[in-house]
């Protein structure tokens, strides 16, 4: 810890080095080269995330990426491995592998020490559990039973029923506002997941992060073996074919408001509606301006209100959820029933009278404040770094966009984020969601 934290005390000075380069197999490599400790971090993004899930198959993509730890297939000469012989060669190597999906990406993370013949074992298990999952459909009989009752466990909570309305309210016929049900569950088949894997898990729609002992020759190096498993692209023929468009998520034409009766001791409230996109202009006046309306914890004007000065809830938040799409802008909060109806009404007056005004010269300096001074805190580990670089390589963000970061945010004007919120949220056109007793 010691000989990292050095590592990033000299980086703060000379800055994040970010190295990135395409391989012929048209993968993105990012790598940030971290000597101190023998160890790399790598995490690989696809365009496969739930947006990309059939309405009716919704749940594909995380279930896809699932079932990749329930075993690999046998080739070259290697056996299969089932789930249990999986597990324990990882255990053997000291080294782990995980996949999952977002609204966005499909991911895959490896993390290894870099003794060479540590890393190249961990590598090629790596590269056959992204490449040769088994798809058991009796695994995956067994895991999606689990799944749904999950999913049946998830409804008899207030919050799930609160969140579920909440985001088919705010972006419609968007597949950000779709989850799995256990009828889409249970028309996902095996075949289902080998067809999208064999669709988005491409070298050539990879964008491959890297931070650890690694040099840019090795780093290469290691994603070519990564990736060597999957179907490449025959010279002289396009490196990727196009994927289907997906539609943007419509601005809300009117308000709504939705009173939800459930038996729970406390109600909760979510009022909002469609933000921005991540590439949008106004992204770090947006960010900071959140930080003070109901990001920032105690520091926020919403707690400031609708908790210290009222005793409404024990807490309130804001927050902006940017994608490749327009991610929501959601302002929540739990309460007593009886006291649901005044914590609303306050915090819709905040959060308007702040669209209106923006926040006070005082409130700004504080954010700044405290957002600059806990920057350090976002990348003081290998995996808080690699976090921020593959961020760097699915937004298509300036390799110096760490360096630059805290100097973006200390450009930020009062002036900035009251046009910005202006610009982006309608207090008058915004979802509501009340889930409690009494409704």
């Amino acid at each position: 810890m010691l000989a990292l934290a050095g590592f990033h005390s000299n980086d703060a000075q000379a800055g994040i080095p970010i190295q990135r380069w395409t391989q012929d197999s048209g993968a993105q490599v990012y790598l940030v080269e971290s000597p101190a400790i023998p160890m790399v971090d790598v995490q690989i993004d696809f365009d496969g995330g739930d947006r990309r899930d059939p309405p009716e198959k919704m749940g594909l993509a995380g279930s896809m990426a699932g079932q990749l730890s329930n075993g690999v297939r046998a080739a070259d000469g290697l056996p299969a491995l089932d789930e249990n012989a999986l597990g324990e060669a990882w255990a053997d190597l000291g080294a782990s592998f995980g996949a999952g999906a977002g609204a966005d990406r499909l991911s895959f993370s490896l993390r290894s020490l870099t003794y060479s013949d540590l890393l190249a074992k961990a590598v090629n298990l790596a590269a056959r559990q992204i490449a040769m999952p088994a798809f058991d459909p009796k695994l995956w009989a067994r895991d999606r039973a689990r799944a749904i009752a999950a999913l049946a466990e998830a409804n008899t909570k207030p919050a799930t029923i609160a969140a579920r309305a909440f985001n088919q309210a705010v972006y419609g016929k968007h597949p950000y506002g779709f989850e799995p049900t256990e009828q889409t569950l249970l028309a996902i088949s095996v075949g289902d997941m080998q067809a999208f894997h064999g669709a988005y898990v491409l070298p050539c729609r990879a964008k491959v992060s890297l931070v650890g002992a690694l040099t840019r020759s090795q780093a290469d190096e290691l994603v070519r073996s990564l990736l060597a498993r999957l179907p490449q692209a025959k010279p002289g023929t396009s490196a990727c074919p196009a994927l289907p468009a997906v539609p943007e998520v419509a601005a809300l034409e009117r308000s709504s408001d939705q009173r939800i009766p459930f038996n729970s001791a406390q109600t909760h409230i979510l009022v909002g509606q469609p933000g921005f996109k991540r590439s949008d202009a106004d992204f770090f006046a947006l960010t900071v301006g959140n930080y003070i309306l109901g990001g920032g914890g105690f520091a926020s004007r919403l707690t400031a209100e609708v908790r210290e000065k009222r005793g409404l809830t024990y807490g309130v938040y804001s927050y902006f959820n940017p994608g490749l799409h327009a991610g929501a802008f959601t302002l929540g909060l739990q309460t007593r029933p009886e006291q649901a109806a005044e914590a609303l009404r306050v915090s819709r007056e905040v959060l308007a009278t702040f669209v209106q005004d923006g926040p006070t010269e005082a409130e700004l300096a504080s954010a700044k404040s405290n957002l600059v001074g806990g920057f350090a805190l976002r990348i003081d580990t290998n995996r808080k770094l690699l976090d921020n670089v593959a961020n760097i390589a699915w937004n298509g963000l300036a390799l110096d966009y760490l360096d630059s970061w805290t100097q973006q945010v200390d450009k930020v004007t009062v002036a900035d984020i009251k046009a910005a919120f202006a610009r982006k949220l309608q207090p008058d056109r915004m979802v509501t969601v009340v889930v409690g007793a009494g409704q």
